[in-house]
């Protein structure tokens, strides 16, 4: 979630300030913020559906393959137990008969620890494509919007857009910072800092890039 708010921040605010930096009047300038964030938002969406479908579809082929294992070489499958209860501290000798004793009479069962286990998939954890695709997609259009609003109002003063599109994407870029840093658990300050820093300098390169093509053509 955060990586798509950060990609419309950043990106969408890179390609404000490459266009500002060539001279583009407010109203150039929203017409490609405008159209950068659709094409963002559509090739997230687009990108974040193919690599969750193709994940889902390679994780049930090779559960379907661990299935058939299973069902075609049983005592294969239990002797991998031995190793696979030893990663969850289990090392007595009669409890590990008594697993194995247990999974022979429940296939099912065993199927279940394997796909948990040695795939790391539980049925609570499986994403959808869809859903995966609209939220990558909204989410980059959310981030994109510091860049995109303030040339509604700048009239024909682009400058001024562009450093209210600054200002307001370096808050937010401050906010995405700290709340990454409730899943990593690293120094928030750091982090806020980090991500403006790698902006910013993007943002400057943009801008003096810009400005030398507006020459030069």
């Amino acid at each position: 979630m955060i990586l798509g708010v950060n990609d419309g921040l950043v990106s969408t605010f890179l390609l404000v300030a490459g266009v500002a930096g060539g001279g583009m009047s407010s109203k150039e300038i929203l017409l490609t913020a405008i159209a950068g964030a659709l094409a963002g938002a559509v090739s997230m969406c687009a990108g974040e559906y193919v690599a969750t479908k193709s994940q889902n579809q390679v994780i049930a082929g090779e559960l379907a393959l661990e299935k058939t294992h299973i069902d075609e070489a049983l005592d294969e499958e239990l002797a991998e137990i031995d190793d696979l209860v030893g990663l969850i501290g289990l090392q007595d000798e009669a409890l590990k008969r008594q697993v194995k004793q247990y999974y022979r009479a429940n296939p099912q069962a065993l199927w279940q620890l394997m796909k948990a286990l040695e795939f790391g998939v539980l049925d609570s954890e499986e994403r959808s494509p869809i859903r995966a695709g609209v939220m990558s997609c909204l989410l980059f259009l959310a981030g994109s919007l510091p860049s995109v609003v303030p040339f509604f109002w700048s009239g024909d003063r682009p400058e001024i857009g562009l450093i209210a599109a600054a200002a307001l994407t370096v808050m937010a870029l401050l906010v995405v910072g700290c709340v990454k840093t409730w899943a990593t658990r690293t120094d928030a300050a750091t982090a806020a800092v980090e991500n403006l820093i790698i902006a910013g300098c993007g943002g400057g390169f943009a801008y003096g890039v810009g400005t030398l093509v507006g020459l030069l053509l």
